[in-house]
């Protein structure tokens, strides 16, 4: 009997701005095409957790993405606190995870950190992340220059790394900024699917909300690049799931290949 294929599975916990989505697709969308794929195809499904559709067993996992969302992980919503629980059966089987802004949150939350407001207020645009020693030998942010530039949308942040965790990236306002567990899941704050217009789009969608904060909408999409070195994150976590890039057993890198 053949072996069923295994599935690049998004966990979907948030949709983008509507305007946005009519014309450029969703944020499934966006981190699919990221990883050279679309959404039609049989290697990957998409599920809307938010709706209550199933997770998927582990044993039909290749990898999996957590979205970014609007939601707040502290509120503890049914479906966002049903996924935490199943996101450490991911890690314990070295399953390939990259959770993505609330997704990274939310893995956090689910493996022990902490998540809070931040308390220097709302990132959005673009910002520097600094990248720790550790991210030179890490296969989704190995060579990537630091200072990074990177796409930001977020008022919350990981406050407390949870235990076994390893720190890769940093910013002022997010000491947390990236961080990978068992060398198979890591989190980004930052948004590797957004582009220039995308990221300009979700600043003057929060213009109002900006200006209220003291914050200047229009040096921040002066200050927004087409473009983002973080993108070749999405390609490099397919690579890593499918197993072209070599692992010593669950979840453990070979850079020696």
């Amino acid at each position: 009997m053949p072996v069923a294929m295994r599935q690049l599975v998004v966990i979907k916990t948030g949709s983008t701005i509507k305007a946005l989505a009519q014309q450029r697709g969703d944020v499934e969308h966006w981190i699919l095409a990221g990883m050279g794929l679309t959404a039609d195809e049989a290697q990957v499904s998409v599920v809307d957790v938010r709706s209550g559709e199933p997770l998927p067993p582990y044993e039909t996992l290749a990898g999996v993405t957590i979205t970014g969302s609007h939601d707040m992980v502290t509120d503890r919503l049914p479906w966002s606190e049903r996924t935490a629980a199943w996101l450490p059966g991911l890690v314990e089987r070295g399953i390939p995870t990259l959770g993505i802004c609330y997704g990274h949150q939310l893995l956090a939350h689910a493996l022990g950190g902490r998540v809070a407001m931040n308390p220097h207020g709302r990132s959005i645009g673009s910002i520097d992340v600094t990248l720790d020693p550790a991210a030179a030998g890490d296969p989704l942010l190995a060579g990537l220059a630091s200072p990074l530039a990177a796409y930001v949308s977020h008022t919350q942040s990981v406050i407390e790394l949870p235990p076994g965790a390893r720190r890769l990236a940093a910013t002022p306002r997010d000491p947390h900024h990236a961080f990978v567990v068992a060398g198979c899941a890591w989190g980004v704050q930052f948004h590797p699917e957004f582009d220039g217009p995308i990221a300009a789009a979700h600043v003057d969608a929060f213009r109002a909300a900006l200006e209220e904060e003291g914050q200047d909408p229009d040096a921040l999409l002066a200050a927004c690049p087409p473009t983002s070195p973080t993108a070749a994150v999405l390609a490099r976590f397919r690579e890593f799931a499918c197993g072209t890039k070599k692992r010593d057993g669950p979840g453990v890198f070979n850079s020696g290949e």
